[in-house]
């Protein structure tokens, strides 16, 4: 009988080291949070086919920002012809240049510039990611995911909108043959996709009281 008992408790203990295990492992290993915007409004000159054309992805990563930029096929990032030729578009509070730091995953190579930059009529954005020694067109086209990091920022920091409400802007060669900007307008957010620390601790709670109560109910019925 003490030989039973001994085995139920150390059968409780093992299942009580697990969930606490998982509890701190889902704290430490997951501190970030994400959130997808999607590239639904089109504004191309007799459309450039079906959204959502891609998305943006902002992950906060400690103080800093990630950013992916991401087209669905068949749909290509290229320089349309707009006024401002910038591949991607945004504003961000309190950001200088020199916080962005580029992916060069592109088959040529991706910069920052910073101005006022307004292409077919989406408005004033401060910040854009150009392709410098691309070609107008299809010349030039990629659809590699534009993927640069905001030191000294948060997600809120990147998603001003402009004037006219919009969010984000790519210019893209879209499923139709046409080109033109894409976009994300006010409210565009397409949901959370990584849960914040505080729910993944409430997560690994609820998992160490059942491990607790099941423990218990075993021993209860040995």
């Amino acid at each position: 009988m003490k030989n039973l008992m001994m085995r139920n408790l150390n059968g409780i203990g093992r299942g009580l080291l697990i969930a606490a295990l998982l509890m701190v492992g889902l704290a430490v290993a997951v501190p970030a949070n994400a959130d997808i915007f999607l590239l639904t409004s089109d504004h191309c000159t007799n459309g450039c086919g079906t959204a959502p054309f891609g998305s943006v992805t902002l992950l906060q990563n400690g103080t800093t920002v990630d950013v992916t930029v991401h087209l669905n096929p068949p749909d290509f990032f290229v320089k349309t012809g707009a006024a401002d030729f910038m591949a991607f578009k945004f504003n961000a509070l309190g950001v200088v240049a020199g916080d962005i730091t580029l992916n060069q995953n592109a088959p040529k190579p991706l910069a920052v510039e910073i101005g006022s930059f307004n292409g077919d009529g989406t408005g004033n954005f401060a910040f854009g990611i150009d392709c410098p020694t691309c070609g107008g067109g299809a010349s030039d086209k990629f659809n590699t995911d534009i993927i640069f990091h905001v030191a000294h920022a948060v997600i809120n920091d990147l998603i001003h909108t402009n004037s006219l409400g919009i969010v984000f802007v790519a210019d893209i060669l879209g499923s139709t043959g046409n080109t033109g900007p894409v976009d994300v307008t006010e409210g565009g957010i397409g949901g959370s996709i990584i849960p914040e620390p505080a729910t993944l601790l409430l997560l690994g709670s609820g998992l160490l009281g059942l491990g607790l109560a099941g423990g218990v109910r075993r021993l209860r019925r040995k």
